[in-house]
């Protein structure tokens, strides 16, 4: 009896620490390559941060390596008429019609220029539609994407 008890208790053990493991997974899903610590987050580089203006010209599904979960661009064309690739993100966390973001909406966006895939890219870390509305996707002292923070380091810096 004890020993069937014992192996009742082991097999619960193991049930419960699969199913964290899959709900941890499933937190995690639509991340793939947009980790704190990827190739991609790399090109992130604070020595190439600037801001420009300019109005939405699409909202876009982008994939700026292989092998990367789908993400959100935008294509905004900028006050000098040039079309700049700005990339927010990864769908599973960027929303822009949380901010009601659509084409022809005039925004200022601040981030980081980039070479992806061989296109010069614009890394965002924040794009402002009006003085009180704005969609912000890294930190802008040190490029920490909000999707890679914990629930508790999301949360203190939407304070």
């Amino acid at each position: 009896m004890y020993r069937f008890s014992k192996l009742i208790l082991l097999l619960l053990c193991f049930l419960a620490l699969g199913t964290a493991g899959s709900t941890m997974a499933q937190d995690r899903s639509g991340l793939d390559g947009w980790g704190k610590d990827s190739e991609y987050n790399k090109h992130y580089q604070l020595s190439e941060h600037d801001e420009f203006k300019g109005n939405v010209a699409e909202i876009t599904e982008i994939n700026p390596l292989p092998g990367m979960a789908p993400g959100i661009g935008l294509k905004v064309k900028d006050q000098d008429g040039d079309m700049v690739d700005v990339q927010l993100g990864p769908k599973s966390f960027v929303k822009p019609d949380s901010i009601g973001l659509k084409k022809g909406d005039r925004v200022k966006v601040k981030g980081s220029w980039a070479q992806i895939g061989g296109k010069d890219v614009f890394m965002a870390s924040k794009v402002k539609k009006s003085e009180n509305v704005e969609l912000k996707v890294r930190r802008t002292k040190d490029g920490m994407p909000f999707w890679a923070m914990s629930p508790e380091e999301l949360a203190k810096e939407r304070e």
